[in-house]
């Protein structure tokens, strides 16, 4: 618990040093990379372009719909091969005893 203690102290150390924290920019700052014409596109237009009943169903259904589709299918290739993974070690156990 000490060693992780005196990681945490260090990293953080680090990260102001490196000047990485300081020079971050402010919350709802325009230089954010966050808030760039994008996201004022979407805020914009998205019920107006898609007629969805709100923005965040707008930009996952119409706007983002391949990266969703992907996300999905990776998802869903975890799931089938942590149960090929289990059925196997499942059936070897039973096939030794």
């Amino acid at each position: 618990m000490k060693k992780l203690f005196l990681g945490i102290i260090s990293f953080g150390l680090f990260l102001i040093l490196s000047n990485a924290v300081l020079t971050m920019p402010d919350l709802g700052s325009l230089n954010n990379p966050a808030y760039n014409a994008t996201t004022l596109y979407y805020i914009q237009n998205a019920i107006k372009d898609t007629g969805a009943s709100n923005i965040i169903a707008a930009i996952i259904t119409d706007f983002r719909a391949f990266d969703t589709l992907g996300e999905t299918i990776v998802l869903f290739a975890s799931i089938i091969a942590v149960i090929a993974v289990l059925t196997n070690f499942n059936s070897k156990e039973t096939n030794h005893e």
